[in-house]
């Protein structure tokens, strides 16, 4: 898979929900590439955010890609809803979704690219058996349920790990990284493989967001 510049990918899990619109414009205008969307249900991880509906009333104030990750319970329930919604990617976890690879075909199915994601306590292991068919693998770096965390060290051999099977099977997925990603991190991980890099916070609490994703860019360099 050829290297390429890192995709930068805000959550919009750190930004003024009372400002949703002028948020999203905020990514629009930054030089990301991606929306990220962290949908949670307040069961498979401790916090609650929002549905499908937010993520239709946002799709018309964006052209970029919609980056849909499904952190709930049963994933399956959802998907057609997410996908009307306008998502580009959705991402379910191997933990939460029983038949992972039914699931996975369900999101194929409804048009949007098929993301897997790992918690940091679960190995790669455990999604072997589907890689052949994702799109997308979302390392989680902090135990997922809240924003603002530091990254989990023992999280980001998984990376590598994914990027030398990708390598030796052929795959093309894209592997993302979500928690804790700033400019003191992102280099790590996109010199392990990283082509996707979430961040929130660091993100949002910026002033200057065309500079600091122009920055993230420049610390990837491999």
């Amino acid at each position: 898979m050829e290297k390429t510049s890192l995709i930068i990918a805000p959550s919009m899990l750190s930004s003024d929900f009372s400002r949703t619109a002028e948020e999203v414009e905020s990514i629009n205008k930054s030089g990301a590439q991606w929306v990220h969307l962290d949908v949670m249900d307040g069961m498979f991880v401790p916090n609650i955010t929002f549905g499908p509906k937010f993520i239709k009333d946002l799709r018309p104030h964006s052209d970029l890609v919609f980056d849909t990750h499904l952190m709930v319970n049963e994933p399956e329930r959802y998907v057609a809803h997410f996908a009307q919604s306008g998502s580009d990617y959705i991402t379910v976890h191997a933990e939460a979704s029983v038949h992972l690879h039914r699931t996975l075909q369900m999101i194929k199915d409804s048009g949007c690219k098929a993301g897997v994601s790992l918690i940091p306590s679960s190995s790669v292991t455990s999604i072997l058996p589907v890689l052949d068919m994702v799109d997308l693998i979302l390392i989680m770096t902090v135990n997922p349920g809240f924003g603002g965390q530091s990254l989990i060290p023992s999280t980001l051999e998984k990376i590598s790990e994914l990027a030398s099977i990708r390598e030796k099977k052929g795959y093309d997925y894209l592997i993302s990284v979500d928690g804790g990603i700033n400019l003191s991190t992102v280099g790590t991980i996109a010199r392990l493989g990283a082509d996707v890099a979430v961040c929130g916070s660091a993100f949002f609490c910026e002033q200057d967001r065309f500079s600091f994703v122009q920055a993230m860019v420049e610390h990837a360099r491999v």
